[in-house]
């Protein structure tokens, strides 16, 4: 079922550039399919619908028009899109074992979960820079973060991510594939994907890790920054309950940060011929599965504000 169509006669005369791939997945479970599958697929109706819910408060509840609530919107938006992208595709691969896809439908995978992927980094960081403001600059905070703000800080982060990636895209687009049709992965990862390029994968990965640079180092470490300064702030704090609540918050926001970025650092700042299948498969769910199940309870439904706003709508439902 592998589709092949003749290169330029400038490549050797063996290569051909392939139209279809097969995703392996995780490869041989030896039967034991359905365990994963299930997991997986309860995991991912617990992402959607918890992210799903926080949208749906979010809009409901007039007294959650706030800055912070705004972006938490935007992040569970973006985590539906995210998660989406990735867990179908993995789904139908643990029923089916060898899953194809076509060229232009993985590339499409692959350019979409990367301007997802981006958008989250450049999200989290203006969080961050968000709660900074709010906690360290109350005084100034309405003013700087006004409704005209915030969407302008939301639209870029959503414009930059479906952007930078284009360059990547198009190199990968204009290059032939011809070591293998197969791809040792759940997804069309860009890492699995470079290594069955005929030539030319040297230069879209140091393009990627020029970007990833960029792109993933500095909301990081503008995102660790303000955290750190959110602490500080914290600590000066006098009553013991309120501190001890503050750093709950705020470790368990940092701890979800460190996962997402820790993740997304070891896949794609590691060169291709030192990394593991296996290890980045298990790598990758941790950020394209766990992050945005975890992220609506960690950011949102925990808050006492979106406690109340549930109770009132539910109270109305009735």
């Amino acid at each position: 079922c592998i589709q092949q169509v003749p290169i330029s006669s400038t490549a050797k005369d063996n290569q051909s550039a392939t139209t279809e791939f097969i995703l392996l997945g995780f490869g041989d479970l030896h039967g034991l399919r359905l365990l994963p599958f299930v997991s997986f697929l309860f995991t991912y109706l617990i992402a959607v619908s918890g992210n799903m819910l926080v949208v749906f408060v979010v809009l409901a509840d007039r007294s959650l028009r706030t800055p912070m609530y705004f972006f938490l919107g935007n992040l569970s938006w973006l985590e539906i899109c995210y998660v989406s992208t990735v867990v179908p595709k993995m789904l139908k691969t643990l029923l089916s074992e060898r899953e194809v896809i076509s060229l232009v439908g993985c590339i499409t995978q692959l350019y979409v979960f990367g301007s997802l992927g981006i958008s989250e980094c450049l999200l989290l960081s203006v969080m961050s820079f968000d709660r900074y403001l709010a906690i360290c600059h109350p005084l100034s905070y309405s003013a700087i973060m006004n409704f005209r703000v915030c969407l302008l800080l939301a639209a870029g982060s959503w414009a930059a991510g479906f952007t930078v990636p284009l360059i990547s895209i198009v190199m990968l687009f204009r290059l032939p594939f011809c070591r293998s049709n197969e791809i040792d992965h759940f997804f069309c990862d860009l890492m699995p994907l470079l290594k069955l390029l005929c030539a030319g994968a040297h230069k879209i990965e140091v393009v990627t890790f020029s970007f990833a640079a960029g792109i993933v180092l500095v909301p990081c470490l503008l995102t660790l920054v303000s955290y750190c300064r959110i602490i500080l702030t914290i600590s000066r704090i006098p009553s013991a309950t309120g501190k001890k609540k503050a750093f709950s918050t705020c470790s368990a926001h940092l701890l979800v940060v460190s996962i997402f970025y820790g993740a997304l650092i070891l896949i794609y700042g590691v060169p291709i011929g030192n990394q593991s299948p296996g290890l980045n498969k298990a790598i990758s769910v941790l950020y394209t599965v766990l992050t945005p199940t975890v992220n609506p309870l960690i950011y949102s439904l925990r808050n006492k504000e979106v406690k109340g706003a549930l109770l009132k709508i539910a109270m109305k439902a009735v």
